[in-house]
């Protein structure tokens, strides 16, 4: 019995988000350019995907571009944003057709403007669709957002007097990016670091972390199905007690 055929479909995560790394060191460890190792992750997000569709995730937000990463060579970043065009292009034809939607969280302002348009167009395009929700961080830092946040709401109540206590946590996350958007049970991370890198620090207070030393380009369905079946083995308490855990099911 396969990996995947072992997990319980009753027991898969809603959201899972994904740092996807390792594209440079697996380009080098074949002796290719970089832009060869980012074209692989191109692909093996596709996989994850087509795997996540498959196996009735709700949600996949995918870490591809982070606001960080306009500090690489003008040579990798021009490289990176030709890749991310055409792989929309290509890719999300048929995904659209498969009920597929496309969110992009993250600052577009900073993206050149044909990105910017083909990305826009296909979030248009797929608005309607009611299946599996790809969500693409893209110019994205999660501490970036977290002051968005914060100026939001001040300029909110600014004309209008408020009592300060009685703003709640809620409050603060409907001005997120993704405010729409359910928190992610699952942050799988690749390649062997074990950082959270800028990369959802509010939404991802409860999520269960699952690294692996698998650089993104080899992250296949079985590497994707053993990060969904270590998280049915864990116990989920969200600051409760194993007993009370048992004693409410």
């Amino acid at each position: 019995m396969s990996l995947k055929e072992q997990l319980d479909r009753d027991r898969i995560p809603q959201h899972v988000a994904v740092i996807m790394d390792g594209n440079g060191r697996w380009a080098a460890k074949l002796g290719k350019p970089r832009l060869e190792g980012h074209a692989a992750g191109a692909k093996a997000a596709r996989r994850a995907v087509e795997i996540a569709h498959e196996l009735g995730i709700k949600y996949i937000t995918l870490y591809a571009f982070s606001i960080e990463n306009w500090n690489r060579p003008d040579s990798e970043v021009n490289g990176l944003m030709s890749l991310l065009t055409s792989s929309i292009a290509q890719q999300f034809v048929d995904l659209i057709k498969n009920n597929v939607r496309l969110l992009t969280i993250g600052d577009n302002s900073m993206l050149p403007d044909n990105v910017r348009t083909d990305i826009e167009n296909v979030v248009k395009k797929s608005a309607s669709n009611t299946g599996l929700t790809v969500i693409i961080a893209l110019s994205y830092g999660s501490r970036f957002e977290i002051v968005n946040a914060a100026k939001s709401l001040l300029k909110k109540y600014s004309q209008n007097p408020f009592d300060i206590d009685n703003l709640s946590e809620k409050d603060f996350a409907d001005c997120l990016y993704t405010s729409q958007i359910p928190d992610p049970e699952l942050l799988i991370r690749t390649s062997g670091e074990y950082r959270i890198s800028n990369f959802l620090l509010w939404q991802i207070s409860y999520s269960e972390l699952y690294f692996t030393e698998t650089l993104w380009p080899d992250f296949d369905e079985e590497e994707f199905c053993k990060a969904i079946y270590d998280f049915q083995h864990r116990e989920r308490r969200f600051g409760k007690t194993s007993e009370q855990i048992k004693d409410s099911k």
